[in-house]
């Protein structure tokens, strides 16, 4: 497959003239996509793999965003054009800290203002050649319908938690909004395009509003570097399943390399997700979780970002922010300061928050006159009903507190809504005894971290307060046991802020607990704080994006699917289709064949409503156990009875029945070990709803693949280890599979009949020439290894062709796959009519 490893964009700021692709197409300097695309848009272009080698060698990470890091303002000078400027505060900016000083960055992202068509050219020219920035260009009514409609109301409500249950919460799915979500995604897709060097770039994807990006960038590109950083919270399967595009942006996501969650919450409802409405299962490898999806790991990780230190610490040396601080001394003289900082909207808990402090002040009335809580209420970044309903019982709840407890000189509530400086946010910091940071849901919210660095003060602040810089500083934060940073502070006062009194007096707590207790938890944030920053999240994420990705190239890549059903299948280079040409033409001119089959999914559908072998199967069969040079083996998990009436009419077959336990006539063993193992099995069924008991001749299997994915995969577990301990003496073997546990006699699996398969062959002076081993799950994987280990060995002839095949495209021992269960019946009708066209010629002959 041809790769097209596109130009790079900024050979455009040089003036010459870039080509791409062999056609030497002309890359515009700016590319705007207007209008909607459906799911189902493939562009008209099939899947790219990064095979050639990239024309840029250098490595390079892209950070994609919504927005990028840049403040526009237009001038006022005759020709009216834009001067753009770093927003320092965007952490998409900040986390370049992290990165090497020789690392290029490339952002790609939508800015804040709409610029005119006509000026798009030039802005991106200039935002290239200056900022290293590619701007996408979203028409207004689609950027609308895209970040107000799709992401403001169905995503960031559902992913904190509020069900769509009316039109008012939430809000009733609309697919026109989708489809504008897909189109902003496909934009973005093409603006990455236009800058990526596919074989040596990192490209890092960040949260919710880009979600399906993933997609679009793995289907041009199968091997690139992608990585993607969630920074809402998760929600737990019951509330994200539903939504009606859930599988869609689930395997989206899974077309990224490694997926970042601030908590391990997020990352288990992630997980929990991918097993209940994919049946994807995740393990846990030296410290690393990770997903097997279609032959690739997706890495999972979880880290949550700090803040920028430096930033931070720069703004407390201003002298604004000096001045700030003596102003806010003066005016809080003799008074206790709380400090709540949040924007205004509904899941920031801002009217719960001060319905407790009304509380405290009712039950504590010492506090009334020393005691204020300053509420920073930062202007909402949605729009719509639930944000002016916030606003207005902001205002009402603080109004009747004021007017409550008011006295001379003491409001016990100062609201300010309108837009702060950054220096006067710090100023509120360093004067506030205890932060309150209770929102109902917040993916991470680092108003906390900022907080303690501001109290860690400096020697100029440290003077205009009056204090001993040798004096050791102290901090104090209740939390909402809701919010991202929670489980990273263990010196936090947690709270439920749904509980009004509990949050009462975990302020109350805040303000009597001794000095040197408000020390102690001060040094731990702000240790962790300090060595956790923004930077130290970037680097983290990005090393292990590079080990992620770094069998890449090692690996062959097939793109399927259509839309956003697009994934990847990675294999080994080795592994291949099996064409029936090749294996009839060798079976042909072959003498002593060895013949190895599966039963289920491999001549039986696994779809089929019943589980016995249809009549097509029976009779080519039959057709390869005529031919005398044939020995033709079924190899399979089910008992040796049902097996027996299966097959019973074709009369040369050799059946190993349960992975080969029994052979035919094999005399029954004592199984005395199942009274002990059988009870047990009893207690799990009992208490874990959709599980069963499978009673075989050799063996004993319980399975819950009807039961709760995550409930089945506990008890199995606790199964597994209980039945090792009741078990230790005795001869069995107890293993876990895909929904089952299991427990057979030691020393048994299928790479046993292949084993005593060949052993026999050659006992009799029948060294194979011809060997086909035909599985579909793990447990033919032992077959394949017997077979591939026999190729060097005595068991087989030399020249011996030698065909191990498994049924889909996955990774395998195998070397060879066929589609389906149709496309192995079709192989095998193909030997069998090989065997029949013999035979009538042999008969012929005679």
């Amino acid at each position: 497959m041809v790769s097209r490893s596109y130009s790079n964009l900024l050979d455009l700021t040089s003036g010459e003239s870039s080509t791409f692709g062999r056609g030497g197409k002309r890359l515009s300097r700016v590319a705007t996509v207007a209008g909607v695309l459906s799911e189902l848009d493939d562009d008209n272009t099939s899947s790219v793999g990064s095979d050639a080698p990239s024309s840029i060698s250098q490595e390079r990470v892209i950070i994609v965003g919504n927005q990028l890091p840049l403040r526009a303002h237009r001038r006022s000078d005759s020709d009216g054009g834009w001067n753009f400027s770093w927003d320092e505060d965007s952490l998409l900016l900040q986390l370049k800290d992290g990165l090497g000083e020789d690392e290029e960055v490339i952002y790609v992202g939508s800015l804040k203002e709409e610029i005119d068509p006509s000026e798009q050219d030039d802005v991106a020219q200039t935002l290239l050649e200056t900022f290293k920035c590619v701007p996408a260009f979203i028409p207004p009514e689609l950027f609308s319908k895209f970040y107000h409609g799709f992401c403001k109301q169905h995503l960031w409500p559902l992913f904190h938690y509020m069900l769509p249950l009316s039109p008012d919460h939430g809000g009733r799915f609309d697919r026109s909004l989708w489809q504008a979500y897909v189109s902003v995604n496909k934009i973005f897709a093409d603006k990455v395009m236009e800058v990526i060097s596919p074989d040596d770039d990192f490209v890092w994807v960040h949260d919710y509003h880009l979600m399906v990006l993933p997609t679009f960038l793995r289907k041009r590109f199968n091997r690139l570097k992608l990585g993607f950083f969630l920074h809402s919270p998760f929600p737990s399967s019951e509330i994200y399943r539903t939504l009606p595009v859930r599988d869609e942006l689930l395997r989206a996501l899974l077309n990224s390399d490694l997926i970042g969650f601030h908590t391990f919450d997020y990352a288990r409802h992630f997980l929990s997700c991918c097993s209940r409405m994919l049946g994807v299962s995740y393990q846990s490898k030296r410290g690393y979780i990770g997903l097997e999806y279609y032959g690739r790991t997706v890495s999972i990780k979880i880290l949550p970002v700090g803040i920028h230190m430096d930033q931070l610490k720069s703004v407390m040396d201003l002298p604004n922010t000096e001045s700030k601080v003596a102003e806010l001394r003066d005016q809080f003289r003799g008074q206790t300061v709380l400090l709540g900082v949040d924007d205004m909207d509904i899941f920031k808990g801002i009217s719960l928050k001060l319905l407790a402090f009304e509380q405290l002040l009712i039950q504590h009335p010492d506090k009334r006159g020393k005691v204020v809580l300053v509420q920073i209420a930062n202007p909402a970044r949605g729009r719509g009903k639930d944000v002016q309903e916030v606003q207005s019982e902001t205002h009402t709840t603080v109004s009747r507190i004021n007017q409550t407890f008011k006295q001379p000189g003491y409001d016990p509530v100062v609201l300010i809504d309108s837009p702060l400086q950054f220096y006067e946010r710090i100023a509120y910091y360093v004067i506030s005894e205890c932060c309150l940071v209770t929102a109902v849901r917040d993916g991470m919210n680092l108003i906390p971290y900022e907080y303690v660095v501001c109290r860690q003060g400096n020697k100029k602040l440290d003077d205009t307060l009056g204090l001993n810089p040798s004096a050791t500083k102290k901090s104090m934060l209740v939390v909402s046991e809701f919010i991202g940073c929670s489980p990273s502070l263990s010196g936090a006062i947690r709270v439920n802020p749904w509980n009004i009194d509990a949050v009462a007096e975990a302020m109350y707590s805040a303000l009597i607990v001794a000095e040197a207790e408000k020390q102690l938890r001060h040094e731990k944030h702000y240790r962790y704080v300090s060595t956790h920053d923004v930077a130290y999240w970037a680097r983290s994420f990005l090393q292990d994006l590079a080990r992620a990705c770094r069998d890449h190239e090692r690996r062959r890549c097939w793109g399927f699917g259509f839309g956003l059903g697009f994934r990847v299948i990675a294999l080994d280079p080795s592994f291949r289709k099996l064409s029936v040409e090749h294996i009839v033409s060798a079976y042909k001119r072959t003498k002593k064949r060895a013949i190895l089959l599966d039963c289920d999914g491999t001549m039986m559908m696994q779809s089929s409503i019943s589980t016995a072998p249809n009549a097509e199967a029976i009779a080519i069969l039959k057709s390869l156990c005529r031919d005398p040079k044939n020995v033709v083996f079924l190899a399979s998990g089910k008992d040796k009875k049902t097996l027996s009436e299966w097959f019973s009419s074709c009369e040369k077959l050799g059946i190993a029945a349960e992975h080969g336990y029994f052979l035919r006539y094999t005399p029954l063993p004592n199984f005395y070990w199942k009274q002990i193992a059988e009870p047990v099995m009893k207690l799990y069924t009992e208490t874990t709803d959709g599980s069963t008991i499978e009673t075989k001749e050799s063996a004993l299997v319980w399975n819950y693949q009807y039961a709760d994915p995550d409930f089945g995969s506990c008890q199995a577990k606790e199964l597994l280890d209980h039945l090792e301990s009741v078990l230790t003496n005795e001869p069995v073997t107890v293993k876990s599979g895909q929904h089952i546990v299991e427990v057979q006699p030691q020393g048994v699996n299928k790479g046993l009949v292949a084993e005593r398969l060949l052993i026999t062959m050659r006992e009799k002076g029948m060294l194979p020439d011809f060997v086909l081993c035909i599985g579909d799950d793990r447990s033919d994987e032992d077959m394949f290894e017997v077979i591939r280990s026999a190729m060097a060995g005595p068991s087989l002839s030399p020249v011996a062709e030698v065909f191990a095949c498994t049924v889909g495209q996955k990774p395998s021992k195998a070397k060879y796959y066929l589609e389906d269960t149709a496309g192995i019946l079709r192989m095998l009708e193909g030997l069998a009519g090989a065997s029949e066209q013999q035979l009538s010629r042999n008969g012929s002959n005679e």
